[in-house]
């Protein structure tokens, strides 16, 4: 004779096949966004690597013309690694990671030409700002007062600091810690300020423990900052997630 299943018995297998197709949803999810972290990564390494030989020959002014080396290696490396971070730390919707990957391809080239001419070029710098303020209504991550007080505050700390510490800073330095300061809020901001301000401090030890620069030698912080500001997407756990 055959044996009937007891209606909690089926309940019992219909919850095991439920969590089953769950755990193969889940699984197939972490797949398919480490795929795209893949894509984004080797695109934004692309894009670090075309921002770096831009910065060689643009603003032509002062273009050295240099040829390829450990700068365009390097650069496109932590571009794609940072792009790849942040598509897979974000819990934020969809749109609001893809902006802000948009948001570090002005960050990748502001890196590229401080570095190569020790400049922020405004043609770079001001859609960067534009774009920052634009997002802060609609940033899920990040409450819009948060995101004023957090620029404003950053703009006002490295404008003190550079009263205090002649030619440490450049005025384009305080143009770019605003969008930063509108794309982290506060307190995030000064996450990436102490970080910006540690690591430029070990790279500068470095520098003059191999005597590649002097003491009165000029330092670009900008890169320092836009370091300092994907770090604090990364590691401070209040970042890429939704609060709004």
């Amino acid at each position: 004779m055959a044996r009937v299943s007891s209606p909690r018995t089926m309940r019992g297998a219909a919850a095991h096949r439920a969590a089953g197709t769950s755990r193969t949803r889940g699984a197939s999810a972490r797949v398919n966004m480490l795929w795209i972290s893949i894509a984004v990564g080797i695109v934004y390494g692309a894009l670090g690597a075309a921002a770096e030989r831009l910065a060689s020959v643009w603003p032509a002014d002062e273009a050295s013309r240099r040829s390829i080396g450990l700068r365009t290696i390097v650069l496109a490396a932590a571009s794609g690694a940072a792009a790849a971070a942040i598509v897979a730390r974000s819990a934020l919707p969809w749109w609001a990671t893809a902006a802000y990957l948009l948001l570090l391809v002005p960050l990748v080239v502001l890196t590229a030409t401080d570095l190569e001419q020790r400049r922020l070029p405004h043609i770079v710098l001001d859609p960067l700002i534009l774009g920052a303020a634009a997002f802060v209504p609609f940033n899920p991550g990040v409450e819009p007062l948060m995101a004023l007080i957090g620029a404003g505050a950053a703009v006002g700390f490295l404008g003190v600091l550079a009263l205090v510490v002649r030619g440490g800073l450049a005025v384009g330095d305080l143009y770019l810690v605003a969008p930063i300061g509108l794309m982290l809020g506060w307190p995030g901001v000064f996450t990436a300020l102490f970080a910006a301000a540690f690591v430029a401090a070990a790279a500068s030890l470095v520098l003059l423990a191999t005597r590649r620069v002097g003491m009165r030698s000029y330092i670009p912080f900008g890169p320092f900052l836009i370091g300092g500001a994907v770090l604090a997407l990364l590691v401070d756990s209040r970042m890429l997630t939704v609060v709004r």
